[in-house]
């Protein structure tokens, strides 16, 4: 008993930082994403009318073009970005795991994902700048005009989305090649005698037996995704004209630059239920629960 009870003691302290920092300044977002910014309580008014407002939610968007607004441009930055960096972190993992030199070549990806942020955010401001940019030079190889392809609103997302498979397929990359050492080599040598083929050995053996990775590479990559942030605002700003802006940056606008703590309240905890809503359902089924 007196030894349960001094472990218990042990908690407190965790426990009492962890309400501190976590539990109360949720449940203090989620209290004042209730309010208006003149104090009164709105309920979900006040998300109605945050989430409808063009900087998150613009309709004329489909008929002219960028931008759609934070939150049809974070859906599109999923719909890109999630399924590229599944296939290409499998691909790099599965063709380096037994070529001669593979280490190497995989130090050199993970490269992308030591890169801070903010550098990569950098970084991709001079790739695609018209004058110094590799990327605009390359494409002039091909008859295109070189132009800074940041500057542009039809271009600027997409560049951005681009550059952020740079900075997080290392990771995938990572997740696979570790799930690929716990695949028995017997399984593959099965395979083999009974006449597979190497595709159907990939897409029957190597993928299904990933799917637990998998799991994990498209959750985090979801939420990643979805808070990305600081490569949009030291690269863009948003711009140009809210083409490139996120959710994440649009909640510091409101909290930072437009002072107002309920409408990024509004935006936090909207961000919170959604990545709950996809997260959750998504280790379950990786883990093979019902």
């Amino acid at each position: 008993m007196g030894q349960t009870r001094g472990r218990t003691l042990f908690f407190i302290p965790a426990l009492a930082l962890l309400a501190l920092f976590v539990v109360y300044p949720v449940a203090n977002t989620i209290w004042l994403s209730f309010f208006t910014p003149e104090g009164e309580f709105a309920f979900f008014k006040n998300y109605a009318d945050v989430l409808s407002q063009p900087e998150i939610f613009d309709p004329r968007g489909f008929e002219r073009g960028f931008p759609y607004g934070a939150l049809i441009h974070n859906v599109i930055w999923i719909v890109l970005h999630l399924p590229l960096t599944v296939i290409l972190g499998l691909v790099f993992a599965v063709i380096l795991r037994d070529i001669k030199g593979g280490a190497i070549v995989k130090s050199i990806v993970f490269l992308g994902m030591v890169t801070p942020m903010v550098v990569g955010g950098i970084i991709l401001r001079f790739l695609f700048d018209g004058n110094v940019g590799i990327i605009p030079s390359v494409l002039a190889l091909f008859g295109f005009a070189p132009r800074t392809l940041t500057a542009y609103p039809d271009t600027a997302l997409f560049s951005l989305i681009a550059g952020s498979l740079w900075l997080w397929t290392p990771f995938s990359m990572v997740l696979y090649s570790a799930g690929l050492e716990t695949i028995p080599d017997f399984v593959y040598e099965a395979a083999v005698i009974d006449g597979a083929s190497p595709w159907r050995i990939f897409f029957n053996i190597t993928v299904p037996l990933l799917k637990p990775v998998t799991g994990v590479v498209v959750t985090m990559t979801f939420l990643w995704v979805l808070k990305i942030f600081d490569i949009v605002f030291v690269a863009t700003m948003g711009g140009p004209g809210g083409a490139s802006n996120v959710l994440a940056l649009q909640m510091y606008m409101y909290a930072f630059r437009e002072f107002n703590p309920n409408a990024a309240a509004v935006v936090a905890t909207f961000l919170m239920i959604v990545a709950l809503v996809v997260s959750i359902p998504t280790f379950k089924a990786a883990g093979g629960e019902e």
